[in-house]
């Protein structure tokens, strides 16, 4: 059995959103210019990790299947005559590293991940398992446009960031556990993140072998 403390929980589900009402909303939490070739969804990722001020001892485990596919999807659009200033935003460092670059700081590891539908649970595990004494679990998407037509984006705009302790500390939300157990099953990213913003109990499948529980205090 696997088990980490939730101590602390950032959501931010926008709904239907704009990307430009969401830098508005999103702006005032960066120093002023930062936020200029930040993606959306480094605004958001980084709102919600900046509230549980990561530092060096702390590892960061982050987890999105399509990353900044929207910042992409316009520079592609800016065709014939591509911007120089959004492809610069198409190749930005990933949503975590626009906070962490910009406050010149240093974390004790930095794992990001992506791929097929496990990846959630592949995320979880590598926190939970990790040797550091927080572990902070962070991810997001960002809702494409044309690249929905080719599976290559996602329907939605999400971001989480969760603050994962080996041991119980005052004020803690909650507890999440993998435990082996037979048969299969599979949990999204944002099924998992849909637990965490209403903070659901849940004991379910979520891969070959391993079932999660999360209960909340």
């Amino acid at each position: 059995m696997l088990e980490r403390h939730i101590q602390a929980l950032i959501t931010d589900d926008p709904g239907t959103e704009t990307p430009a009402a969401g830098r508005e909303r999103l702006k005032g939490h960066f120093p002023a210019g930062a936020t200029r070739r930040m993606t959306t969804l480094g605004l958001m990722v980084g709102s919600a990790l900046a509230e549980l001020d990561p530092g060096e001892d702390d590892a960061i485990v982050y987890a999105s299947s399509y990353a900044e596919s929207r910042a992409l999807e316009s520079f592609l659009d800016s065709f014939p005559a591509p911007s120089p200033t959004l492809f610069q935003t198409s190749i930005h460092p990933s949503a975590v590293q626009q906070l962490l670059i910009g406050r010149q700081a240093a974390v004790r590891e930095l794992l990001p991940l992506s791929g097929g539908a496990l990846f959630a649970f592949h995320a979880l595990r590598a926190a939970i398992l990790s040797p550091a004494p927080r572990v902070l679990l962070c991810g997001g998407e960002e809702r494409g446009t044309w690249l929905l037509d080719h599976g290559l984006a996602s329907e939605r705009t999400f971001a989480f960031a969760v603050s994962l302790r080996r041991e119980r500390q005052s004020g803690a939300l909650g507890l999440m556990r993998l435990v082996r157990a037979a048969g299969s099953g599979e949990l999204g990213l944002g099924a998992w993140f849909d637990l965490l913003h209403a903070r659901s109990p849940f004991t379910g499948l979520v891969a070959p072998g391993w079932r999660m529980e999360i209960e909340w205090l």
